[in-house]
């Protein structure tokens, strides 16, 4: 029997010391765990219907049965309690909060203006540097598509600096007409600096003025008898005419503007994201909250809103499909957040309605793929119980792997997989066994491992020793010509066969090859950094600048090493001292 009396009698007691202000309040169980956060603009006033409602929802009433304590936080208005109440959300994740998942930056293009010859480039994280940013791009691929619509009618150099310096020919870019070759001097600095100029006004939006300021530079070509340059601004005026007439059209004339839409079923949602600036379309992004089932469309988008806008930059119109009950207070919250006037409204008419309709439309077809994989992975786990007679229902796997080459930097890995696919936050390295600090209160349901017979009763005594007897094991072993499709499986002391075309056996099999993948990827990353290595970076006093004259005047550590003393001080940049501290290292 649920008894929400345990938390209001918390809260009871710490209403005469709660201030008459406006903060955030955080309901803790036995553990010490956060359940939820909440915020309020007048702080005891908001706590009091806790304990004067008599008829909560299912959901509160199970979060009040579990408050052991009561954590206050003050704030100087309503606007900072409700970033403050997003920021801890989104940090600690509480069980009875809708909750903002998958969570992550997106990408931006990058122009440089204070180079000679300014790189085009994709760019995540701070915006550190001097230049032109353009975003947020739904994805790589909408930020990628850009990247080479520019590349292909202005001709931009997209390597990095130090490949740049080091060319003395043009690459593969100058002969498909990708690249003017600033690299090798093909192209005068005032032309190369108009281009980058053309280039910031068509990601802008400006594709028209820019067509007609392409059109003036060829005239003016032609005129000067310049005819190779009249040649290629005309092929940049053709590339550009077929550009805009391929670009995703942006009906409703959106300057700046994010469209959300959500769509809920089956105690699901799927809230989608489209991105429009400089009236185009930068693609969009589907993003599946976690919620009660019972919780309702417009209060899940607006818990998502104050989310997703926390840590992002906020353009000066959001469109939404639903109305949300704390509009005023998220317009004067991000308005304040961005110093510049921010505006929500719900569409309800025009081409406005059109496009909420399209992102609806997204988020239900989205929402239909998520449902099936999730019923799909339902089913899948329901026959890897049946297959090897477990008892417990499956919910979460774990699969362990170990990579290496001779013995040579083993590498262990972990991936697991629930009922809506990989967990990628779940994913861990290791060099041994290790308790972790961050450890997952959830353990799995079953542990899949790489292996056979052997490896199998080696971990099921590593299981035991922890005190884990009631998690199942399952080994896979490949055949003895370690053919897919002829594995053997091991589970309890029996050993198991699948039908070649079984989908339980190609479910299994995605899931091992999943944790090989990344055992290898982690293996990969470890003997490259294990290679970078020199002998030189064990000598102190030795920098990257020293180690570099040593390295291209002898070619390798080695070379150093057998080396004379007067053979060292020789290298620019390596006093006597250094070269007599490099010769004992190797000699004494």
């Amino acid at each position: 029997m649920i008894s929400s009396e345990i938390g209001k009698e918390v809260i009871k007691k710490e209403l005469p010391l709660v201030p008459k202000l406006p903060g955030v309040y955080q309901m803790l169980n036995s553990k010490g765990d956060i359940l939820y956060v909440g915020k309020a603009k007048n702080l005891p006033n908001r706590l009091k219907s806790y304990v004067s409602e008599k008829n909560h929802i299912i959901r509160t009433e199970r979060m009040l049965s579990q408050t052991k304590r009561l954590e206050i936080t003050t704030t100087s208005n309503e606007s900072e309690a409700l970033l403050l109440e997003a920021n801890l959300i989104k940090k600690f994740k509480p069980k009875f909060n809708i909750l903002l998942r998958d969570d992550k930056s997106f990408p931006f293009i990058f122009i440089g203006n204070k180079d000679k010859w300014p790189q085009i480039k994709r760019h995540r994280g701070k915006k550190s540097k001097d230049g032109f940013y353009f975003g947020p791009f739904a994805s790589a691929g909408s930020a990628n598509w850009t990247i080479k619509m520019i590349q292909k009618i202005f001709h931009l150099r997209i390597c990095d600096d130090t490949v740049f310096k080091k060319r003395e020919r043009p690459c593969i870019l100058y002969q498909i007409k990708r690249c003017s070759g600033p690299c090798v001097g093909y192209v005068e600095e005032s032309d190369y600096k108009q281009t980058v100029d053309d280039a910031i006004e068509f990601v802008s939006g400006k594709s028209r003025k820019i067509q007609k300021s392409l059109s003036n530079q060829m005239e003016r070509a032609s005129e000067d008898l310049d005819f190779e340059k009249a040649a290629i601004l005309r092929d940049r005026i053709k590339s550009l005419n077929i550009i805009q007439s391929s670009q995703r059209i942006n009906e409703a004339n959106l300057v700046e503007a994010d469209v959300i839409a959500g769509y809920k079923e089956s105690g699901k949602t799927c809230i989608q994201v489209f991105f429009y600036r400089s009236k185009q379309n930068w693609g969009n992004q589907a993003f599946f909250p976690k919620h009660d089932p019972d919780e309702n469309l417009n209060d899940i988008i607006n818990s998502f809103i104050s989310q997703f806008y926390e840590n992002k930059s906020v353009p000066s119109s959001i469109i939404l499909s639903n109305e949300i009950k704390e509009k005023e207070l998220i317009e004067k919250t991000l308005t304040l957040k961005e110093g510049k006037q921010i505006t929500i409204t719900v569409a309800k008419k025009g081409t406005k309605l059109k496009v909420i309709n399209q992102a609806i439309n997204n988020a239900k077809e989205s929402l239909n793929r998520k449902i099936y994989e999730s019923q799909n992975n339902r089913d899948l786990f329901d026959a890897v119980s049946k297959k090897f007679n477990l008892e417990t229902n499956i919910n979460l796997v774990e699969v362990y792997d170990n990579s290496h080459i001779q013995g040579t930097n083993s590498v262990g890995a972990l991936i697991t997989y629930g009922d809506e696919g990989f967990i990628k936050k779940r994913y861990r390295k290791f060099k041994r066994a290790v308790q972790e600090k961050d450890n997952y209160l959830t353990f799995p349901d079953l542990v899949l491992i790489d292996g056979g017979k052997g490896q199998y009763s080696v971990a099921r005594e590593a299981m035991n020793e922890l005190g884990l007897h009631e998690i199942p094991i399952v080994a896979i072993a490949k055949g003895k010509q370690r053919n897919s499709g002829n594995e053997t499986f091991f589970h309890n002391g029996k050993e198991f066969k699948f039908e070649k075309n079984d989908p339980t056996l190609f479910f299994l099999q995605r899931i091992r090859d999943e944790s090989h993948r990344f055992a290898i990827s982690a293996h990969r990353a470890k003997r490259k950094k294990g290679i970078s290595k020199s002998l030189l970076d064990q000598i102190e006093g030795i920098g990257a600048v020293r180690k570099r004259s040593l390295l291209n005047h002898f070619g390798s550590a080695r070379a150093v090493e057998s080396a004379s003393l007067d053979e060292i001080k020789s290298v620019e940049g390596v006093e006597e001292k250094v070269a007599k501290k490099i010769y004992n290292f190797f000699h004494e």
